[in-house]
């Protein structure tokens, strides 16, 4: 059988670059290697992670902050089994989801590990060894990534006590001490959780900041919030070794700037230091793909490699490493192999992070915006200053605005505080539309909500803030 699309790999760039082409009208497959689709972050990141993340401030709210509301319950009981059972259990309903679509928009789902043998041609091997070979006129790279290792040190992860994210979302007990080597998104997500389970979490991060290209003040009060939680934190910190010892491990760092090396013992390690593009054994040598010095696929402004007929996108590809980015890269290419304009805007693209609280940004951030060289005006706004924050005990973190100095158009917002994630969206459609921060303040906001913070700063960029 021949197709208009093969799609190898069915993450969220995947999987949606499909159903859009199918809804255009094109014949589909996906060539899935797992069992399952969803790709990495259905089965083993982002949808499972964000399970334990939710799961995790709810027993740590009924021991920590129930009280002080007049909801007396008594000291309680972790069961890390279930926990883990609606973790599965929510993963499973993604999957199925994906399943479910795939059958609706008559997409063909092949098992098995694709290979390009060339420009219109796929092989696929299956878990029995069985090969088949499927004709298409256009071909789509959707691989994803893959867990990276520590630069410069060999580490045996072996997911029980050196693990990845993939063993830190599936610990069978809860550890006393453990170490984070990576201080970004997963490692203080993951960390977190189990610091709320009871862990002693210790980080490690090279950089002098944690969050690396976060807005700075974001980072700083993050980092003070998190030590606050229990977290403790060695930045400027370059990991030498990781190795088993006895029932645990143990982690050697030295400054980076120079001095005396340090190692710490833990009862588990989370090797959280990024990921890789994933293209091993995809035949793209075989067939020409020219990758760029950073392993990752090379593409031209419409998602096409050096290859006629062959595209990429996602974390295979240059840009951030996040799933609604590849989404959209999925959708555009969807929209162009129809004939179509499909276009990103890689300047509002919002990045979350799913702690308590949450941070999250979209657009530039002050540091971005000095190297630029762009005069631009600051507008913030604390939650102390908001009375839903005070009546929900959620007055950690603010909202900060960055607009134009000249046309006072928006240029970055960034959140710290309780439901960020769904608050960034609404600065996202402002930069969509080339809003200023007077249009963002002057836009009614209910009250009372949290969103008024929103509101305030932006208040705060153009003139004043009414509560502050």
């Amino acid at each position: 059988m021949s197709y208009d699309v093969i799609v190898i790999g069915s993450g969220p760039g995947g999987y949606v670059c499909a159903i859009k082409a199918a809804q255009l009208g094109m014949k589909v497959a996906v060539v899935e290697k797992r069992a399952t689709y969803g790709g990495t972050c259905l089965n083993i990141g982002c949808i499972p992670s964000k399970a334990l993340l939710h799961a995790s401030e709810v027993f740590h709210h009924a021991a920590h902050g129930m009280a002080d509301l007049g909801v007396e319950v008594g000291a309680p009981t972790l069961n890390l089994p279930k926990m883990m059972a609606h973790k599965d259990a929510t993963v499973k309903s993604n999957v199925e989801g994906v399943a479910f679509l795939f059958k609706k928009n008559k997409i063909d789902g092949i098992q098995g590990t694709g290979k390009i043998l060339g420009a219109g041609k796929v092989e696929v091997t299956n878990d029995a060894g069985e090969v088949q070979v499927l004709e298409t006129k256009n071909i789509v790279i959707a691989t994803g990534s893959d867990v990276a290792g520590i630069p410069g040190v060999a580490v045996e992860i072996d997911e029980k006590i050196i693990v990845s994210s993939t063993g830190g979302i599936a610990l069978d007990k809860v550890p006393a001490k453990m170490i984070v080597v990576g201080g970004g998104v997963i490692g203080l997500e993951l960390g977190s959780v189990w610091s709320r389970l009871g862990a002693k979490v210790t980080v490690v991060e090279y950089l002098d900041t944690i969050l690396g290209g976060m807005d700075g003040e974001v980072s700083k009060q993050f980092q003070r919030i998190l030590a606050k939680q229990g977290m403790e934190f060695n930045l400027g910190a370059k990991v030498t070794g990781v190795v088993k010892s006895g029932d645990g491990a143990k982690v050697t760092f030295e400054p980076v700037k120079g001095g005396e090396a340090q190692t710490l013992d833990a009862d588990v390690v989370l090797v959280a230091t990024g990921r890789k593009p994933y293209t091993a054994g995809l035949g793209l040598e075989e067939s020409g793909v020219a990758l760029d010095n950073r392993g990752r696929v090379e593409i031209d402004g419409h998602y096409r490699t050096n290859v006629a007929g062959i595209y990429a996108i996602g974390d295979v590809v240059k840009g951030p490493m996040l799933a609604h980015k590849a989404e959209d890269e999925g959708v555009a290419l969807a929209e162009i192999l129809a004939g179509q304009h499909g276009h990103v805007n890689y300047e509002v693209i919002p990045g979350v992070v799913y702690t308590q609280p949450e941070v999250a940004s979209v657009g530039k951030t002050e540091e971005e915006l000095k190297a630029a060289g762009v005069t631009y005006k600051v507008g913030k706004f604390p939650f102390t200053a908001n009375g839903r924050a005070r009546a929900m005990q959620a007055m950690d973190g603010f909202v900060k605005v960055l607009a134009d100095k000249d046309t006072d158009r928006v240029l970055g917002v960034h959140i710290i505080g309780l439901g960020a994630g769904e608050m960034i969206h609404e600065a996202a459609v402002l930069m969509e539309f080339g809003g200023s921060s007077e249009d963002l303040g002057r836009t009614c906001h209910a009250h009372p909500t949290m969103s008024e913070a929103v509101k305030e700063a932006a208040l705060a960029t153009f003139f004043k803030p009414l509560h502050m």
